[in-house]
């Protein structure tokens, strides 16, 4: 018998403080003492993201002084990412749990519960079967890759991993609207960049033709990484471990704060 996935449904952190309690899952896994972990949480304020090698000059800092939007750095990979009107998924499991060794399967394994959990929802995805993207665009948004779900033409979700020792951290966004202005404002895109990230990126309230309920997105998500991974999760709290090490890591991830 598979011994069940731990399920953290969290509330709205700070954007610093959500990165990391990813990064402390992700240690845990990777020493052992923490179990496979789906976490769905948000945020406190809108947050950017930046990847874990961008250059931070990529952002107008004082614009989102100005606009009370928080920028930190993420764990993983990628371009920016604006987080606001959104539930955030991170998953933390290791090649022990199932999941295939490397990049392109791992992605490919989580995507499976992603396109599930869309589908519960209504939303028909597929993964994205081309690179493309926007040079010299720091949004992740401009860009597409093979770890990207798509509906239609237009770019839905994007994913980002670190690994550490056999285990794997992914997180992603499942995004219910998006403010492209700000987005625009704070990435420094020219006005042909902005029109293009309207045009080409959809949420789930474009889609579904009204916001759905953040309870309603938690439970197609859950749904979606049971049916798809085969696994169970059981609803569960962080370990005091947990905690500790993310409270040592929170300047790690900051950048600003309003």
């Amino acid at each position: 018998m598979v011994a069940p996935w731990r399920l953290i449904v969290d509330g709205a952190e700070s954007g610093a403080h959500n990165m990391a309690l990813d990064r402390a899952l992700l240690a845990g896994r990777a020493a052992g003492t923490s179990p496979p972990t789906l976490r769905l949480y948000r945020w406190k304020r809108a947050t950017l993201s930046l990847g874990r090698f961008q250059d931070v000059s990529a952002v107008d800092l004082s614009e989102a002084r100005v606009r009370g939007v928080d920028v930190v750095r993420r764990p993983t990979g990628g371009r920016a990412v604006l987080h606001d009107d959104e539930l955030t998924y991170s998953v933390v499991a290791s090649t022990t749990d199932g999941v295939p060794r490397g990049i392109v399967g791992s992605y490919r394994f989580f995507a499976s519960a992603l396109v599930a959990a869309y589908r519960d929802l209504g939303v028909e995805t597929q993964v994205a079967n081309a690179t493309r993207g926007q040079s010299g665009s720091a949004s992740c948004y401009l860009a597409s890759t093979q770890a990207d779900l798509v509906a239609g033409a237009c770019k839905l979700s994007g994913s980002a991993q670190v690994w550490e020792h056999g285990a794997v951290l992914q997180h992603g966004s499942f995004v219910v609207s998006r403010d492209v202005e700000l987005e625009a404002v704070l990435l420094r895109l020219t006005a042909k960049q902005e029109a293009l990230l309207a045009a080409s990126t959809r949420t789930l309230a474009d889609i579904m033709g009204s916001r759905p309920p953040i309870a309603q997105v938690e439970e197609a998500v859950v749904i979606g990484f049971e049916s798809a991974l085969g696994i169970t999760l059981e609803p569960g709290t962080f370990s005091d471990v947990e905690l500790e090490a993310a409270r040592h890591l929170d300047k790690r991830f900051r950048v600003c704060e309003p």
